[in-house]
């Protein structure tokens, strides 16, 4: 119900059940299952609260909203929310991305058309370049950009005014935002990954407007296995519908969602192959670990950037894997998942290999 838009799929070109990317389907029924207010949004409480004070103050006084910055994992509700920023003020908005923008002059057309009081989405902002950033902060605080015409000494600056607007800025990394370009938005806020039981009203409303009939247990045996991310629990809720069509009279109930979801290689934490894959492999090649991303990678046959930015955050977030100085290494909970026996220190020796040596016997 609540995403964001990026790419996640295996190195084969498989895309994942559980990745919280949104292909053309996706986003093609996310448009219809998104909330179209504040009230219908789901989960993010205290940012819903605080954002709502900031648009009512906003049309109080007949003005635009301050600029709106919101970081967070993709698929937790930035895109949706600016949406509901623009909704909220009765204001149209243009939706864009940093990639998007490699030049000043990209940004400046886009400036340049945007009407009284328009939101402007800017996905991924960390991504923009840096001309067309340094040009953003004259366009934020003061509603104006200097358009450069001409080169070299005959370059001439021409100011052009802009009317007031309301950047809103999403970004999976904000980190890398430089100081200058976040303290120039007057509202800041973090997604945090959802609950379960806010997954389950994710899951209940989207099942009324998709016309799935599904009860209590089956929508929390599909939250429990979502990754606490709306986007991946709407998406299991599309899967599972089909597999009850197909094979059942069409009602998802606990015992219908376990077998769909088992078909599709999603366990009861939500692990999918890819994350099962780097769990069996540090734990049965490598005793655990410690070893090496690169080594890693190679074992389960994917990219090592596949394994460090697709496998390996949810699996850190989980419990189940550790990133060390000396390389990964598996926690007990790893070996409990898998129903796997960790290997006995030799005697004598202070801790033993992998994850019993940083985590203790």
């Amino acid at each position: 119900m609540n995403w964001d838009d990026t790419t996640e799929t295996a190195a084969d070109g498989e895309e994942r059940l559980v990745g919280s990317a949104a292909d053309g389907e996706d986003q093609a029924v996310e448009a219809a299952l998104r909330p179209k207010d504040l009230r219908e949004f789901v989960g993010q409480a205290k940012v819903r609260e605080q954002l709502d004070l900031v648009l009512r103050a906003a049309r109080t006084r007949g003005a635009a909203a301050d600029h709106v910055l919101l970081s967070g994992a993709p698929g937790l509700g930035k895109t949706t929310l600016s949406m509901i920023i623009a909704a909220e003020m009765a204001a149209p908005i243009r939706i864009t991305s940093g990639p998007a923008i490699q030049h000043a002059g990209d940004l400046a057309a886009i400036l340049s058309s945007l009407q009284d009081g328009e939101v402007l989405f800017l996905d991924e902002i960390h991504r923009m370049s840096r001309p067309a950033e340094e040009m953003l902060y004259m366009a934020m605080e003061d509603f104006r950009v200097d358009v450069i015409v001409g080169k070299g000494p005959g370059a001439t600056a021409i100011p052009l005014e802009l009317p007031p607007f309301t950047l809103v800025g999403a970004t999976t990394r904000a980190g890398l935002l430089p100081p200058p370009l976040r303290d120039r938005f007057g509202f800041t806020a973090h997604m945090e990954f959802y609950e379960p039981a806010e997954l389950e009203q994710v899951i209940h409303r989207s099942a009324r407007l998709l016309d799935v009939e599904t009860d209590a247990e089956g929508a929390t045996e599909i939250a429990g296995r979502s990754r606490g991310t709306p986007r991946i629990a709407n998406r299991l809720l599309r899967r599972v519908r089909d597999y009850a069509q197909v094979k059942a009279d069409g009602v998802i109930t606990r015992e219908i969602a376990s077998r769909a979801l088992a078909v599709y290689e999603v366990d009861e934490r939500g692990l999918d192959r890819l994350d099962r894959g780097v769990l069996t492999a540090l734990l049965k090649l490598f005793g655990g670990g410690p070893v090496g991303l690169s080594t890693l990678a190679v074992a389960v046959g994917e990219e090592r950037e596949t394994v460090e930015e697709v496998a390996e955050p949810f699996l850190v977030r989980e419990g189940l894997l550790a990133r060390t100085p000396r390389g990964r290494v598996a926690t007990p909970a790893a070996w409990a998942h898998l129903g796997l026996t960790p290997p006995q220190p030799p005697p004598g020796a202070p801790g033993g290999a992998g994850q019993q040596g940083l985590f203790g016997a």
